[in-house]
């Protein structure tokens, strides 16, 4: 355990906080271990419906600790592939496990390897205060931990590759224009909204959020034959629930559904 990752679960909704302020959040190995155990300890746990991703202080999370970088002594080949692969990497591979909506809320600057931990998220909401910026050119890296695989899927080709190529601070305002932000909240009103709209979607069909979710990553992947194959089976499972015959009953009776026992 760290104390520099909080992890809080209230009302069905897990909330994961980078805890290094002094450091605009930049990432320790310790709180990247604790992060990825958090991560699948949400994937697991039947009592939590979603997930919350923010961070205490003015940042959101500055990327890795680069005073390493340049040293005398640098880390051979193999351990740079395996520092990458064994740990930083797993974590985008991991959220994609969790069928439950990851939300990330981003406090402040969101840089390199930290800006690449808001794209993992499903879904992005920023405070007014929030830059982002893909800055891995500056100190001549590639982004390694998953920017150049999800920002062309979440901007377009054309954009991501400005975007990297320039290492170009974005404003929260002009992310939302492009599409990498959902929505932008005053810095006071972030988590609050944020912690809203999530409630929203715990008080929803968990197995529907769950297979949208599944059958839109999956599609991404798919020719269109095999996609509404995949949704055709999806829908068997929702059209058999439980939690159908419940939101069928709530919406003829005017009600908001109770999926808590389900």
């Amino acid at each position: 355990m760290t104390d520099k990752l909080l992890f809080d679960v209230s009302d069905r909704i897990a909330t994961i906080t980078f805890n290094n302020p002094d450091k605009l959040n930049a990432f320790t190995h310790e709180m990247l271990t604790g992060y990825l155990d958090r991560l699948e300890e949400c994937r697991a746990r039947e009592d939590i419906w979603a997930v919350i991703v923010t961070a205490n202080g003015r940042g959101f999370c500055a990327g890795g600790d680069t005073r390493q970088m340049g040293s005398d002594t640098p880390p051979t080949p193999l351990e740079i592939k395996s520092g990458l692969w064994d740990l930083i990497q797993k974590l985008s591979l991991k959220i994609r496990e969790i069928d439950k909506p990851v939300v990330a809320a981003v406090n402040g600057v969101a840089v390199g390897a930290g800006m690449d931990m808001s794209l993992h998220a499903d879904l992005r909401f920023a405070a007014e205060s929030a830059r982002f910026a893909e800055t891995y050119v500056r100190v001549g890296l590639v982004p390694g931990n998953g920017g150049a695989w999800f920002l062309p899927r979440i901007v377009g080709v054309p954009k991501a590759l400005e975007l990297l190529w320039s290492a170009d601070f974005l404003s929260a305002t002009q992310a939302l224009e492009i599409g990498l932000v959902n929505k932008v909240f005053p810095d006071d009103e972030l988590q609050a909204g944020t912690r809203a709209y999530v409630e929203k979607l715990v008080n929803s069909s968990p197995i529907s959020i769950r297979l949208i979710k599944r059958a839109m990553y999956a599609g991404l992947d798919m020719d269109l034959r095999s996609a509404l194959d995949m949704v055709s089976s999806h829908m068997v499972l929702a059209r058999s629930s439980e939690d159908h015959k419940e939101a069928i009953a709530a919406w003829r009776e005017k009600r908001v559904g109770n999926y808590k026992n389900r």
